[in-house]
């Protein structure tokens, strides 16, 4: 089994968004990647962004840039 470890999660209410900000990301080399959202959070469109805790203010400024909004941050072990 996986250890698990602090991530940052990203929730987003729609799809768009979600494959909007993974393709953002990939494309100014973004730490993360898209996975489905954890059990542990509610969010609208099943899929998140996951990636280090200490990138969130690089993922805050760099979501706001390209103007996708999400709905939540989380800091959970995954």
């Amino acid at each position: 089994m996986r250890e698990k470890r602090l991530s940052l999660i990203i929730a987003f209410d729609a799809t768009t968004q979600a494959m909007a900000a993974e393709k953002y990301c990939i494309e100014h080399q973004i730490p993360g990647r898209l996975i489905p959202v954890p059990r542990e959070i509610t969010a609208g469109c099943g899929l998140a962004w996951k990636a280090s805790p200490g990138d969130k203010a690089c993922l805050m400024a760099a979501l706001d840039a390209a103007g996708i909004h999400w709905t939540a941050m989380h800091e959970i072990e995954v």
